[in-house]
């Protein structure tokens, strides 16, 4: 499965709750990635909230970008990635 990383801008930052209702946010956006083909694997987030960057596998990048408006979430970039480790060559 293709690999992609999607940058985000969200103004007035990210905020999702380390509680039963960030939970709940995190399983819906799971459930509205699964009718694309498309599973988050994780995401990193600046310390202002302001600029995510979250690694997806799909099919490709036109299904990551369908995902992203059935959950709406913004996209700034949907670039295809391959990993690249300290471990790539043993």
């Amino acid at each position: 499965m293709p690999r992609f990383m999607v940058e985000r801008t969200f103004p007035d930052g990210l905020e999702i709750p380390t509680t039963d209702s960030g939970a709940s946010t995190c399983l819906a956006v799971v459930g509205g990635n699964a009718g694309h083909g498309v599973t988050w694997v994780h995401s990193y987030v600046t310390p202002d909230k302001k600029k995510t960057y979250c690694i997806y596998d799909g099919p490709d990048a036109d299904a990551i970008h369908k995902a992203a408006a059935t959950n709406g979430l913004p996209v700034d970039s949907v670039t295809p990635v391959s990993v690249l480790d300290p471990y790539f060559y043993h």
